[in-house]
């Protein structure tokens, strides 16, 4: 790419991994999965939403690194994972399976982290039997699991027709993003953000946003614009957390409530007061406190696993 996809120094750099796996999905697409942290640790696996990278997670890796296994990976067509001309939720649900299967061990579970379009691929994946068979408890982050472009409110105007109209054209630009300029930093942060968000996080996620190649984003928006994962909600059976930001523009708090009201074991609904979309980085310390109770809560160390055995 012409221009870095991450910041590179400031708390939303990421950090070095441990290692790193090329793991296959099940259509034979490469997927780039970064492992951080201690071996025989407490697993977290994150992922990333529509746009982003395993850069997004750079706040909740490094603090929870020291004590849990983090795994991250990049969705197909994003960061270090190549394109690939299946861009579906069923694809998406594939590329998780093939994540949990080749990251964790056989037996182990962990907390599954979803944001925006992650949180979809979790509950594309939730009636799976890998998914199921890896997952503890999970935690959705600004996301939805249907009607997103109906109910986004980018364009600032009454519900309806045209505003879905008008919505589904500006998410589904073809237009090159460009570089990281003024404008570009205020058109994404009234888009994608809080009004209260920090100069410093508003780079941080334009640096990955930009970085997204132009035919990815185009095509995992016609995705999103269909999107009906509702089914999906009622297979996530395993205790789960909702986070919204009551300013998130992309994914607004009805959807959080929606999700909360339909789930079979709601562990919580916190709602943001002025965050926007990208909560991770909009509020670090609160998403990384979520995933660190639920994995304190549901998740038993792989070497306990052993030891019980």
């Amino acid at each position: 790419m012409s221009r870095p996809a991450h910041v590179t120094s400031g708390p939303y750099a990421p950090p070095n991994p441990a290692r790193t796996l090329t793991v296959t999905s099940a259509d034979g697409a490469r997927l780039h999965v970064e492992v951080h942290g201690p071996d025989g640790a407490p697993a977290v696996v994150l992922a990333h939403g529509w746009t982003c990278s395993t850069a997004f997670w750079a706040a909740q890796i490094r603090a929870l690194s020291a004590d849990h296994r983090v795994i991250a990976y990049d969705q197909r067509g994003h960061g270090r994972s190549p394109a690939s001309e299946a861009c579906s939720t069923d694809a998406l649900a594939d590329d998780l399976e093939a994540v949990l299967e080749a990251a964790l061990a056989p037996g182990e579970r962990a907390v599954v982290a979803g944001h925006s379009m992650g949180g979809m691929t979790v509950m594309a994946a939730a009636g799976r039997t890998t998914f199921r068979e890896h997952t503890a408890a999970v935690l959705l982050c600004s996301t939805g699991s249907s009607r997103l472009v109906a109910q986004s409110t980018v364009v600032p105007i009454r519900a309806g027709r045209l505003r879905t109209w008008l919505t589904g054209h500006v998410l589904g630009s073809r237009a090159p993003l460009g570089p990281v300029t003024p404008l570009a930093l205020r058109i994404l942060k009234y888009a994608t953000m809080g009004p209260g968000s920090a100069p410093h996080m508003v780079r941080a996620c334009a640096h990955i946003v930009h970085g997204c190649p132009r035919k990815a984003r185009h095509a995992w928006s016609r995705v999103l614009d269909l999107l009906d994962l509702d089914h999906g909600v009622a297979e996530l059976t395993v205790p789960t957390e909702v986070v919204v930001g009551t300013a998130d523009r992309l994914t607004p708090p009805v959807h959080a409530r929606a999700l909360a009201a339909a789930l079979p074991d709601c562990a919580g609904l916190t709602e943001l007061p002025g965050i926007g979309h990208m909560t991770p980085i909009e509020a670090p310390e609160l998403v990384t406190t979520r995933i660190r109770e639920l994995a304190a809560a549901h998740v038993t160390a792989p070497a306990k696993l052993e030891e019980s055995a």
